[in-house]
């Protein structure tokens, strides 16, 4: 199963007409929208064909400017990446290392791919 949150985009002027037509629709779940004409609403389907075919819907409902997904879930991509986190370790290997001095750690975003051998050179280099 997949769940998409999209964000609909329509003009204020047709905001109460659209956020109807959506609440109307079967092809999604409304769930907010501000004065702006920004909607927030949900979509489910068994694969990624039928969320698109649902959100083809929402874009040709009159007055609909645009129809863009925000964030999408998968529960087969999620089990997968679950199984990756629960098998990583979790303090990564350059923190453990007796031989490398804090102070000499750098932060790039990631330290797992950190490239230790580099790392040594130009510390053996003295940079």
């Amino acid at each position: 199963m997949n769940i998409s949150s999209i964000v609909v985009q329509t003009v204020p002027k047709f905001l109460e007409e659209v956020v109807q037509s959506l609440k109307d629709c079967e092809a999604c779940d409304y769930h907010m929208h501000d004065e702006k004409g920004r909607i927030i609403i949900t979509i489910e389907g068994e694969g990624v064909s039928e969320e698109l075919k649902k959100l083809h819907v929402i874009e040709a409902i009159p007055h609909v400017i645009a129809a863009d997904m925000q964030m999408a879930y998968s529960e087969d991509e999620l089990d997968a990446n679950m199984e990756i986190l629960n098998n990583a370790d979790v303090v990564p290997k350059m923190l453990n290392d007796d031989n490398i001095a804090a102070g000499d750690i750098v932060y790039n975003g990631d330290l797992r791919k950190k490239d230790l051998d580099a790392f040594a050179d130009d510390k053996n280099r003295g940079l």
